[in-house]
């Protein structure tokens, strides 16, 4: 009986083996046929990364580093757009979840240093990265509460977005406020209203708003959190602490 139990044993495992091989070489071929189809439609594309999704034969393929779409396995159906997994509650966003691990990939690879840090006051229990543009009214009510949330142990990392890009008056501030020799006072007193001395130096002003465009934001204030989930808009400290797990 129990030499039986073990033959049942390993024909399953052996099953289950052959279909995960079946299984792995279906999303090969449909990933080459993928690539295929988008190289024929135009040769510049690069596609980084075809994922299979629950749906049998839809995939979900990142262009560049950071736009999704969703592809039939024979390459000749693009659709855009989120996939929401209704039949779990909450209802899951699967594209978004994707799209802030993809987020948080890029966050982590631009250096801090390039960045307006204001630390938490002691261990940092938490960060957020914010996309701002001095200019912005909830971006200045936000500002008015990053010493709140440093009391709470949260660091606030800022990277520059001026909304109007090079055009708008806020993008030479900014400039202006990244070269200071004490940019945080600087950060703070163009957030006041107060005149900011113009300053030229190698600044991140440009990529930082190149980076923000990458990540989605088309506002500010833009909130990421470490996972890589963006909270869009201006959220009270309270909140933000409540949303990291700190209160």
């Amino acid at each position: 009986m129990r030499q039986l139990k073990l033959l049942v044993t390993g024909l399953l495992v052996a099953l289950f083996s052959l279909q995960l091989s079946a299984d792995q070489a279906a999303d090969d071929k449909a990933a080459e046929t993928i690539r295929s189809a988008f190289q024929q439609l135009d040769s510049t594309v690069e596609i980084t990364e075809v994922m299979p999704t629950p749906i049998k034969d839809l995939y979900l393929v990142v262009i560049g580093s950071s736009n999704l779409v969703y592809v039939t396995a024979d390459g000749k159906h693009v659709l855009q757009g989120d996939l929401l997994n209704i039949g779990h509650q909450p209802v899951v966003n699967l594209t978004e979840m994707v799209r802030s691990q993809i987020n948080a990939k890029l966050l982590a690879g631009f250096p801090q240093d390039k960045m307006i840090v204001f630390p938490a006051e002691g261990p940092a229990k938490a960060s957020i990265t914010v996309f701002t543009d001095v200019d912005c009214g909830y971006c200045r009510k936000l500002h008015a509460e990053v010493p709140e949330l440093n009391a709470l142990g949260i660091e606030v990392r800022y990277m520059a977005f001026p909304r109007g890009g090079k055009r708008a008056p806020a993008y030479d501030i900014m400039q202006n406020v990244w070269c200071a020799d004490d940019q945080r006072q600087a950060m703070t007193d163009a957030k006041r209203g107060k005149s900011i001395a113009s300053k030229s130096c190698d600044n991140p002003v440009q990529e930082e708003f190149e980076l923000g465009m990458q990540l989605g934001v088309r506002g500010t204030p833009a909130l990421f959190l470490d996972d890589g989930t963006m909270i869009p808009g201006y959220r009270p400290a309270e909140d933000l602490a409540r949303d990291l797990g700190i209160l």
